[in-house]
């Protein structure tokens, strides 16, 4: 995410910012040029959910929504509509394409059966994921690392973009095939042994997670929302100018513990030279503060070798 400053007093504001806290100006995303502006037209999601692009009508984000909630979840909407807005924002930096048959179904399983997934262009979304307890009650059930809303929409993204950047036939979707498997494989079956037997033994040497075992659509989808969770966190960093200059003691380790962001070259390789130490330093703090890892997770040569895949089709695509 970028840093932004109010257009009136230059104070720094949020992404989700619809007031300047400094000089009370009110404010609105701007979608086509990114950036915070006056108030002049608001979405009409902004008081009812607090979106703050702009309108008239609804924003750019807003407008993908082809199915909401009733007003009595608007709390629980307004959450996921917040995520889905952080989601669309990255994609548009990123150069994806954003529109076209890409819609999303926001539901509440309160009301009636819901099954976070995607299909056909439409990511669906159980606003149950809102809820925190929830959520991590799923996480722990499931022994997951990681659990967000915007987690569950990067993933469920990369199912929808998977045929784009990697079309049937192309020579992409063959190194796909190598990497990750054949996703003609029968998905159900795989659906079954997977929650029957749980991840392969040693699975950690091959997969960024234990679900991206279960078929190689879901290895894809996993490894698309682990790049996007990179490349947002890496642009914050240079945003907000955070560095790791190592630690204060003399370490032996093989892979100095130093890290410029601001200074990566575009490689996504030398991107992770920055990242991987970034969260050496973002873990130790989080455990300062009697939490968890901020980031559970090891990347082994076997997955950075499909991030650095998928970087590559993002970057010829856009």
């Amino acid at each position: 995410m970028r840093a932004f400053t109010c257009p009136v007093c230059r104070h720094l504001v949020v992404f989700e910012s619809t007031q300047c806290l400094n000089c009370a100006t009110l404010l609105a995303f701007d979608w086509d040029a990114r950036t915070i502006d006056r108030l002049g037209y608001g979405c009409t999601n902004r008081e009812l959910i607090g979106c703050n692009g702009v309108g008239p009508g609804l924003c750019r984000a807003c407008a993908l929504t082809r199915t909401r909630p009733p007003d009595q979840a608007s709390v629980q909407w307004s959450i996921a509509e917040a995520a889905k807005r952080r989601l669309v924002f990255e994609l548009l930096e990123l150069g994806l394409p954003v529109g076209g048959d890409l819609q999303f179904d926001l539901l509440s399983s309160a009301v009636g059966p819901v099954t976070t997934g995607h299909a056909d262009g439409v990511v669906t979304l159980d606003l149950a994921e809102t809820d925190p307890v929830h959520r991590e009650r799923t996480r722990t059930k499931l022994d997951e690392p990681y659990r967000t809303v915007l987690g569950h929409l990067r993933h469920e993204i990369g199912h929808y973009y998977q045929p784009i950047l990697a079309p049937d036939p192309s020579d992409a979707i063959d190194r796909c095939r190598v990497l990750m498997g054949d996703e003609r494989a029968d998905y159900q079956a795989a659906l079954d042994r997977h929650y029957e037997n749980g991840p392969p033994p040693q699975w950690a040497d091959r997969f960024v997670s234990a679900y991206a075992t279960m078929h190689p659509w879901e290895d894809w989808a996993e490894t698309f929302a682990h790049y996007l969770h990179i490349r947002d966190v890496l642009q914050t960093a240079v945003a907000y100018g955070v560095s790791v200059s190592g630690p204060a003691v003399l370490a032996a380790d093989a892979a100095p513990l130093y890290s410029y962001p601001g200074a990566a070259p575009s490689d996504f390789r030398a991107m992770l030279e920055a990242w991987l130490p970034l969260t050496y330093a973002l873990n130790a703090i989080n455990r300062s503060l009697g939490e968890g890892d901020l980031y559970p997770f090891v990347l082994a040569p076997a997955v950075i070798e499909k991030l650095t895949f998928i970087d590559g089709l993002i970057r010829d695509h856009a």
